[in-house]
C-alpha cells in the first residue's frame, strides 16, 4: 500500500512513536554469529522496564509508577526489579541469557524529538547539529565484512530500516501493516481523517492489512461518527505483527542469514503509562521468546540488542504518563550473552544528579556496548567502529557483555 507523506504528516508526532510499516531487514555474511537489532520506537521508560527501586528517590518521583504494571515487579539483585510483564523472561535471565544496561543514551540532547532521535541512534553519528549519516552504523559495520551477499529479497510493504541503509547489500521484507498508535494518535486520528476521504481510506486500507477480517474496515469506510473510526482503530490495536516478524528472521537466521533488525512500537507513553507500559513490554518478552524458539539451537551464537532513541522524564506528568527524556535502558539477550546482570554506572536519582533536572543522567554512550557486542561477535577492528561505524565515539572499558 502506498500512504501520501501528508497522511504521515497528520499523525505528527505519534507516526515517529508508531510507524504504521514494520520492514525486516536481513543480511547473510561468512560468519556464524547471529545479531538481532531490535528498535524500540518511542522512546522506552528504562526507569519502568527495570526499575532501580532500591534509589530511595524513585518514590517520591514516579508515586503509583514506582513499579509500573500489575502483579508486582520481579526482583533482580535487591537494587532492580523487572516489569511484571517481563515474567516469561524470567527464565532467560536466571539462565544468564538476559541482561539490561542502565543509564545509557545516544549522543543526542535536549531536543527530545522522535524522528531526529530514532535518525541519530540508527545513524550511530554524534548529535551534529540534527543531520546524521545517510547511511546506517549497521550497515557501516557490513561494509568492513569481506564477501557479504544479501539474501533473497521479499517485496511486501514498503519501507527500510535507516539502520541498515547504505552501500553494503542487505534484503528487506515487510510483513504487514502495523497499527499500534498511542492513544494521543487515535484522539488525532479521529479527529483529522473523519471528514478527509483521503486520510480515511488509506488509514482503512492500513487497518484491512492489520485486522484481516474487514471489519475494521466497514466501520472506517462506511460508518458517519467519528466513534465509528476510534472503534475501528481501537480494534487494529494489539496484533500479533510482532510475533510473524521474530518468526521470520529467526527463520532466516537459521539459515544463510546471520543479521536481522527490526521495529516494536508503542513505547510513547505520555499518558497511561501503566497501561501503555505493560502492553509495550508484553509485545518485546513475546518478541524474544519467539526468537529464542524459533532459533533453537542457533540460539547460542545469538545476540539480540533492544535499544530505544531516548528515556523519559524521571517524574510521573499529571496524565500517569512520562515525557521524552535522555538516559534510558538497553536490553541484551541470546545465548551469546553473559547475562543475569543490571549493568551501567548507575548516577543516582536526587535532584542535583539529574540532566537538566528532569531526566536521569546518561553515565555511557548506548553505542559503545552496540560496538563491544559487534567486536565481540564479529571480531571487528577496534579503530573502525570508533571512527567510521560509530564516529567520534569512545568505547571506553570492555563492559564484558558476551560469553
Amino acid at each position: 500500500m502506498t500512504l501520501s507523506r501528508r497522511a504521515f504528516m497528520a499523525l505528527g508526532c505519534s507516526a515517529a512513536a508508531s510507524p504504521l510499516l514494520t520492514p525486516v531487514a536481513l543480511a547473510s555474511a561468512p560468519f556464524d554469529q547471529r545479531l538481532v537489532v531490535i528498535i524500540l520506537r518511542g522512546g522506552m521508560d528504562g526507569l519502568g522496564v527495570v526499575t532501580p527501586y532500591g534509589d530511595p528517590n524513585l518514590a517520591t518521583l514516579r508515586g503509583p509508577q514506582r513499579v509500573g504494571g500489575r502483579g508486582g515487579h520481579l526482583d533482580l539483585d535487591g537494587f532492580y526489579a523487572m516489569h511484571p510483564a517481563m515474567a516469561p523472561l524470567w527464565p532467560m535471565w536466571k539462565a544468564g541469557q538476559l541482561s539490561f544496561v542502565q543509564a545509557v543514551s545516544t549522543p543526542y540532547r535536549d531536543k527530545r524529538s522522535h524522528f531526529d532521535g530514532q535518525d541519530i541512534l540508527e545513524a550511530g553519528t554524534q548529535d551534529e547539529g540534527g543531520t546524521p549519516a545517510r547511511d546506517g552504523w549497521l550497515n557501516r559495520m557490513l561494509q568492513t565484512v569481506p564477501g557479504l551477499r544479501a539474501e533473497t529479497a521479499y517485496a511486501i510493504g514498503q519501507g527500510e530500516m535507516y539502520l541498515l541503509k547504505g552501500a553494503a547489500p542487505v534484503s528487506n521484507w515487510s510483513p504487514e501493516v502495523d497499527l499500534s498508535i498511542s492513544p494521543q494518535g487515535l484522539l488525532l486520528a479521529d479527529l483529522i481523517m473523519h471528514d478527509d476521504p483521503m486520510f480515511r481510506d488509506a488509514l482503512a486500507e492500513a487497518l484491512e492489512l492489520a485486522d484481516g477480517d474487514g471489519t475494521a474496515v466497514s466501520d472506517m469506510t462506511g460508518g458517519e461518527s467519528p466513534q465509528g473510526t476510534m472503534n475501528a482503530m481501537q480494534r487494529a490495536r494489539g496484533g500479533k505483527g510482532h510475533i510473524k516478524v521474530a518468526e521470520f528472521a529467526a527463520k532466516r537466521l537459521r539459515e544463510d542469514s546471520r543479521i536481522a533488525a527490526f521495529s516494536i512500537n508503542g513505547w510513547d507513553t505520555h499518558r497511561g503509562q501503566t497501561r501503555g507500559l505493560e502492553r509495550a513490554v508484553g509485545r518485546l518478552a513475546d518478541t524474544l521468546m519467539t526468537l529464542r524458539t524459533t532459533l533453537k539451537s542457533e540460539w547460542k551464537r545469538t545476540t539480540v540488542i533492544a535499544m530505544t532513541e531516548f528515556g523519559r522524564t524521571v517524574r510521573s506528568n499529571g496524565s500517569d504518563g512520562t515525557d521524552h527524556g535522555t538516559g534510558g535502558a538497553m536490553i541484551l539477550a541470546g545465548g551469546a550473552v553473559k547475562g543475569g546482570r543490571v549493568l551501567g554506572d548507575w548516577p543516582g536519582l536526587s535532584e542535583a544528579d539529574l540532566y537538566a533536572r528532569r531526566d536521569l543522567m546518561p553515565t555511557r554512550d548506548v553505542r559503545a556496548h552496540a560496538a563491544w557486542v559487534i567486536r565481540g561477535l564479529f571480531g571487528t577492528d577496534r579503530t573502525a567502529l570508533e571512527t567510521s561505524i560509530f564516529p567520534g565515539l569512545d568505547m571506553g572499558d570492555d563492559p564484558g557483555l558476551l560469553l
